[in-house]
């Protein structure tokens, strides 16, 4: 009767885990999509990379997903078992809340360990792949994918490129670039034409202008230098492909235990924190989904969303305490799951009493 029982509610939990994951994955990668085909547009990304980009971003959403959805759907499945009367038979056969956890532990422990790599290893990984494939799409940007009559910004330095018309050979007419030079100095060359040229260093090209003038100074004072050119010859760095610097979210696992920015450490405590709080969130949804029988299926969803809200904010705000100095480092993030699993086992224990009584 017991090896029955385990299959019946592992079986409603993971077909109810698949269908919302699959739901929330379906929403966000629609958001997603929309967003890919507007940097595509913009020529921010190669046409040919939008779906590969897409299936990257799926891999960073399911870090969040799968723990929403495992929480989710175990409200899902005991409230519908609450609901049609189905959870008081089976405490009557001896199945208390320790028992749901038997079957829950049969999906638990590999979503926990896939959430884990996500989390640790993948997702930094699929981050990486992201911004590399943004670079190799800038670095491959040139002159002629500038829209005629449009401000344009070209080069890790935000310069902003104007031209009138763009010829066959990829050259411009009527050109107007506007850059920042440092201590507020702003240059400004305007030019009857101009194109794009490649030089020694892979890392340089040059934006090589003719015939016009060139105005540097700083904004709002009257000390400005104007300079007539014949041929006049702009260096721009093009983005790395392998940043020295890569922010703590693209760093791997091994070098955020060897940072000591309080950046590294909070995304540290974040990537750790992520499988427990999916633990956690299992552990909590099967006292939060008892409801009346013959109550609303979804009546203790409301609930569940806002602990699931809380849960999350805490964890946000106490990384930014962490970036910020304000908790120490050995703190972290621990502090919320604890609190979060301490309401966790007051409410089973709440519950256990009520089974062993309605039993006795």
């Amino acid at each position: 009767m017991r090896r029955i029982l385990d299959r019946y509610i592992f079986r409603e939990i993971a077909w109810t885990w698949l269908g919302v994951t699959m739901v929330l994955l379906l929403i966000l990668l629609t958001q997603q999509f929309a967003r890919i085909l507007g940097d595509v547009a913009k020529g921010r990304l190669p046409k040919e990379a939008a779906f590969e980009v897409i299936g990257l971003s799926a891999a960073q959403y399911m870090t969040i997903i799968i723990p929403i959805g495992l929480f989710l759907a175990i409200m899902l499945a005991l409230g519908r078992l609450y609901r049609d009367s189905e959870m008081p038979a089976m405490m009557a056969c001896r199945v208390g809340p320790g028992g749901i956890y038997r079957p829950l532990t049969w999906l638990l422990v590999p979503l926990a360990g896939i959430v884990a790599w996500l989390s640790i290893d993948l997702g930094p990984r699929t981050l990486q792949a992201v911004d590399r494939i943004g670079a190799e799409a800038r670095r491959a940007a040139d002159l002629a994918s500038i829209e005629p009559g449009r401000f344009t910004e070209v080069g890790p330095d935000d310069a902003v490129v104007y031209g009138e018309r763009i010829l066959d050979d990829g050259s411009m007419e009527n050109v107007f670039l506007q850059r920042r030079i440092g201590d507020g100095v702003v240059e400004v060359v305007v030019a009857e034409r101009g194109e794009q040229v490649e030089s020694d260093d892979p890392d340089v090209r040059y934006l090589v202008l003719w015939d016009g003038r060139r105005y540097e100074g700083v904004p709002g004072t009257n000390q400005f230098r104007v300079v007539e050119f014949a041929e006049h010859g702009i260096p721009y760095q093009l983005p790395s492909l392998d940043p020295s610097d890569p922010t703590p979210r693209a760093m791997s696992f091994v070098s955020l235990l060897g940072a000591s920015s309080l950046e590294a450490v909070a995304e540290l405590h974040w990537r750790i924190g992520i499988p427990i709080a999916t633990v956690i969130l299992a552990i909590l949804a099967v006292p939060l989904s008892r409801t009346q029988p013959r109550a609303g299926r979804y009546g203790r969803i409301a609930i569940g969303l806002l602990v699931f809200i809380i849960y999350l904010n805490m964890l946000s705000a106490a990384r930014a305490w962490i970036e910020q100095g304000v908790t120490p480092q050995a703190l972290g993030l621990w502090w919320v799951h604890g609190v979060m699993l301490l309401l966790a086992l007051m409410l089973l224990a709440v519950q256990s009493s009520m089974h062993r009584r309605l039993f006795r």
